[in-house]
This record gives structure tokens, C-alpha cells and sequence, in this order.
């Protein structure tokens, strides 16, 4: 790969008798200058952010704003983003936007606007090094009425799916109102990247930095829920949806779901056990331990487990392929996980795809 940042790092996925692996890591952000522009005076912004400071307390509120403001070269910067692939072992990276730029308090006007801002600045940053990135767009999840149109705004720009969060305001992934947005996504192809931002237990979560490390985990599992139990996954078995974090609690604690689908009559909107739609999804890797992501592994299997790193961030990793090997997987897995499964569901460059 000839690359926009000059000298490249060796990449360190173990010897396996593979061709030369294009490692791929599909959970990392970018903070959109062009949608913060838009934002940044409407006094809707301050009451959602106060929303935030709720939600997270004031002790992880100034820790997080400062933590953030140590990273913006990485989130907004091409050359340091690209910089520190290198120094990861990372060919290419699947850039979302960061979550706090959902927005999802815009009225219909002001997110269509939203939308098409945020896709243009993320076809002007992959523009810049075709080779190593690619993108996934926004939709605004707060008006289901405008997902179709969104995704195939994203789409329209060259961007792999888009990202959403759990929940909107009143519409929850179960909502009927998502069903043209789950099939158009199905027919064309499109990843759905899920990914938390906020946690509606609320205050209970306001210390000890909880509103993250257990927010986000109920969070993807609440969600994940929504679509296996509503029979989405049933409905559009050709729908891509990626979970951030691992899933969360979900994967390896669906035993009770289980039993609930067994003997509940409202838990049936399924037509299988919960525990058989993990072959339906997938998930990344940011588990944080090898017995995390062995168990995940073997909740899913090692084709629905992809390498995440949720760059920049604190509560990421700056060595994803690290965390792989140390997790004690097989040369085919962990092969799987850092690069073919990525390319078995089009997520590399088309610039890469072509050269294949």
C-alpha cells in the first residue's frame, strides 16, 4: 500500500501462512469541525449538554473535556491520525464521527442539514488518503422518517453505512417507524455501526466514571435486545449490524433471554432463542481483556468479531493487534478478526478492493 503517511510500520498480526494481512480496524472517530459549526450557537446544544453533565456529574465531566482536548490533533488531524495507525499496526481505519456529534435534539431542518454537512466532511477527510480510510455516515434516529434518506445520503458519498446510537428521544430500535430504514439498510448492503452515547439510567451512573464503563454496556445490550426480541433481525436477515464495545453484557449473558423467550409469551416476537441472532451480528473487539474477548469468540464465533479500538479515546486501546494475540486465539482467528473479516463484509477501500 503506498499509504499518505510515508514509512509504514511493520505489521505484527502472528505468522501465519497468509498473504500480507491489511489490518483493519472498524471502531474510530473524527470530530467534524463543519458540524460543530452549526451547532455550536443554537441554545438547544447547551440544554442537551446539560442533559450530559447529568447524566455523567461533574467529576467526569471536567476529566472528559480535558481528556478530549489533549486528543484533537488525533481527532481532527490527518497526519497525526495517520501517524498513529502506523505506529498500531493499522492499514486502514473505519472513521465515524465522534458520538457527542449525533445531535439527535435537531429538529428535522436542522439534522437533513446535519446529515449532508457531516457526509461531505467525511468524504473530504477519506479523499485524502483513499488508501487507508474509509467512513460511516450520521442519520438522525430522532426522525425516523429521514433514515432512508440519510443512508443513502451516506451511501451516495462512498461511505461503508452509518453509525447510530441505542436510543433516540422516543424511538427506541424496536420502533415500527425503523422499519424502512432496516430494510433499505438490508437491501443495500449498508453496515449499521451501533454505537452508545449516554445512558438513560441517568444520575444513578453520575459518579465514579459509571455513566461509561457500565452505561455502555447496558446500553449495546438494551439495544441489541430491542432487535433480536421486535424479530427485526428476523424480518431483514440480510441487515449488517456491527456492535461497539463487544456488544456489551449482551453476548455472553444470554441465558436468561433464553429462558424468558421459553417461558414468557411477550419475550416471543422472536422466532428463535435470543441466543441464536449473535450469528446475525457482529461485533468488535474493545473488550479490554483475553478472557473477555475469548468468551466473546465463543458466544459468536471468530467470523462476527472484527478489531476495534475506539480511537482516540481513553476508554479505547492504542494497541488493538496486541490485545488479539494476547487473547490466545488461532492463527485462522485471529487472521479473521484483524483483517478478512472486514473484507468479507466490504469494509476495506475500494481503492484496495480494485488493486486486489
Amino acid at each position: 500500500m503506498s499509504g499518505a503517511s510515508g514509512a509504514r510500520a511493520r505489521i505484527s498480526v502472528p505468522e501465519h501462512g497468509y498473504p500480507r494481512t491489511t489490518v483493519v480496524d472498524v471502531h474510530a472517530h473524527a470530530i467534524l469541525g463543519a458540524v460543530e459549526a452549526l451547532v455550536a450557537a443554537d441554545p438547544r446544544l447547551a440544554e442537551h449538554k446539560a442533559l450530559d453533565l447529568l447524566r455523567n456529574g461533574a467529576e467526569s465531566s471536567v476529566v472528559s473535556e480535558r481528556m478530549v482536548a489533549e486528543r484533537i490533533p488525533l481527532l481532527t488531524r490527518l497526519d497525526a491520525r495517520l501517524a498513529a495507525m502506523d505506529a498500531a499496526g493499522v492499514d486502514v481505519q473505519i472513521v465515524s464521527a465522534s458520538p457527542s456529534q449525533y445531535h439527535y435534539w435537531a429538529d428535522p431542518e436542522l439534522a437533513r442539514t446535519l446529515f449532508g454537512r457531516a457526509h461531505r466532511s467525511l468524504a473530504e477527510l477519506v479523499g485524502q488518503a483513499p488508501d487507508r480510510l474509509r467512513a460511516l455516515g450520521l442519520v438522525p434516529l430522532q426522525h425516523p422518517d429521514l433514515l432512508v434518506e440519510a443512508l443513502d445520503d451516506a451511501l451516495a458519498h462512498g461511505h461503508a453505512g452509518v453509525e447510530i446510537s441505542s436510543h433516540a428521544p422516543g424511538v427506541e430500535l424496536s420502533d415500527e417507524r425503523l422499519e424502512p430504514f432496516w430494510a433499505r439498510a438490508a437491501e443495500t448492503g449498508a453496515l449499521v455501526f451501533l454505537h452508545p452515547f449516554g445512558c438513560t439510567l441517568d444520575e444513578r451512573l453520575d459518579r465514579f466514571y459509571l455513566a461509561n464503563s457500565v452505561g455502555q454496556p447496558v446500553e449495546n445490550a438494551v439495544a441489541l435486545s430491542h432487535l433480536i426480541f421486535a424479530g427485526v433481525l428476523d424480518r431483514h436477515p440480510g441487515l449488517r449490524v456491527l456492535a461497539a464495545h463487544g456488544g456489551g453484557y449482551l453476548p455472553t449473558f444470554l441465558g436468561r433471554s433464553d429462558h424468558a423467550w421459553e417461558v414468557r409469551p411477550e419475550a416471543r416476537g422472536c422466532a428463535e432463542p435470543p441466543s441464536c441472532y449473535l450469528r446475525r451480528l457482529w461485533f468488535d473487539s474493545l473488550v479490554h481483556t483475553p478472557d473477555a474477548l475469548r468468551a466473546l469468540v465463543a458466544a459468536a464465533g471468530a467470523d462476527r468479531v472484527l478489531l476495534g479500538s475506539d480511537f482516540p479515546f481513553d476508554m479505547g486501546v492504542t494497541d488493538p493487534l496486541d490485545g488479539l494475540a494476547a487473547a490466545g486465539l488461532t492463527a485462522d482467528e485471529q487472521h479473521a478478526i484483524a483483517s478478512g473479516n472486514a473484507a468479507a463484509l466490504g469494509l476495506r477501500p475500494v481503492v484496495l478492493e480494485e488493486s486486489s
